[in-house]
């Protein structure tokens, strides 16, 4: 058992943020980026590895600082995601063979990268991974898709409604920008009930809930037992499923603040219309990220507020397709990774090399 377990942590302790990864929970802080996955023998194989923080001051501004945390959780989700893949699968990978498995496994990617955009993350180190072309390759393709799934396609759905009703709404009206905020929760809440379907998901979700419930057990200042953690709810207020409603809710007033400042698009095509309105709003999606990083950033240090409650409602209720009860030896996987994280943010651990191996279970 590691200090962290016995020790009375600070009134400010370290930021930890989390994610799950197939069979497998990763853990970053300032210093530590660790990734523990329960192989198919059963044990606790583990990748850790120093985090340096190397962000220029500017990049630390608000709003600014939203768009480099998305970037660098992208950058780990991917090294955590493919670690987890050689971990189960028993073999390295090439970089191409990497991103292959990654893209069969692309609803996978997509829900990883849904639980990562949360995370309060800065600039770091290169990775030592061999894959990081394939990591790379594969962030590129998860922004791709993503911006299809929650950008072109509630717009393309809204404009399908639009003139299939004949509400006759122009795309920069603040109707418009409801009807297509309306899609986008459809889209978010439809996809994440589809892909919680799939069995491999469904129990990455469950390993969702236990990132939830051990981060929750170290904010409480709680033994990191499996006993202290077991009581602690699934929802968590920075998650990344939060993170992407609050996305769908606040596009609705930027999009029409940005349509309205914009000049009137009038081609006299609706299809024509839409796709010039899209391109001109992909500028302001980093804008929009910055801005709704900040705000779930300000509800979490807010969370016991009355007026929070408005703004975490909707993302918990989603929170329920993304995490599931976890049973024990999830939750102690959890735990082990949030362990070898703080091992070095206590200085237990030195050193800037990957350190890979089994997490061995106090008895």
């Amino acid at each position: 058992m590691t200090n962290a377990d016995a020790k009375t942590l600070t009134e400010k302790p370290p930021y930890i943020g989390g994610q799950a990864v197939l069979e497998g929970v990763m853990m970053r802080s300032p210093k530590s980026f660790a990734v523990v996955v329960r192989a198919p023998s059963g044990e606790l194989r583990f990748r850790e590895r120093l985090i340096v923080n190397t962000a220029a001051p500017w990049q630390k501004l608000p709003f600014i600082r939203g768009v480099v945390s998305l970037v660098e959780a992208l950058r780990l989700g991917n090294e955590a995601l493919r670690f987890s893949v050689e971990t189960l699968e028993g073999a390295e990978k090439s970089a191409a063979a990497g991103v292959a498995a990654a893209v069969m496994r692309l609803p996978l990617a997509l829900a990883s990268f849904v639980a990562s955009l949360g995370q309060d993350a800065a600039p770091s180190s290169k990775p030592s991974s061999p894959n990081e072309k394939g990591s790379g390759a594969m962030g590129a393709i998860m922004i791709v898709a993503s911006l299809g799934l929650f950008v072109a396609l509630p717009q393309g759905s809204a404009a399908l409604v639009n003139r299939g009703l004949g509400l006759d709404l122009a795309v920069q009206s603040a109707g418009f920008q409801a009807l297509t905020g309306l899609f986008k929760l459809i889209v978010v809440v439809g996809y994440l009930s589809a892909i919680r379907q799939v069995p491999d998901i469904r129990r990455m979700f469950q390993y969702h809930g236990a990132e939830h419930k051990a981060i929750s057990t170290y904010e409480a200042h709680r033994p990191l037992t499996v006993e202290a953690a077991r009581p602690f709810s699934t929802r968590h207020p920075r998650c990344g499923t939060t993170f992407l409603v609050m996305v769908a809710l606040v596009s609705v007033v930027a999009f029409t603040a940005v349509g309205a400042l914009l000049p009137r698009i009038a081609t006299g095509n609706a299809f024509l219309d839409n796709v010039i309105f899209f391109f001109e709003k992909l500028p302001f999606v980093p804008v929009l990220t910055g801005v709704t990083f900040e705000l779930q950033r300000l509800t979490a240090m807010n969370v016991g507020a009355a007026w929070v409650k408005p703004f975490l409602v909707p993302g918990y209720l989603v929170q329920g397709i993304t995490t599931i009860e976890p049973d024990d030896d999830q939750l102690a996987v959890a735990l082990a990774s949030l362990r070898i994280t703080l091992d070095r943010e206590e200085g237990l651990v030195t050193g800037e090399g990957v350190r890979e191996g089994v997490f061995e279970v106090a008895a």
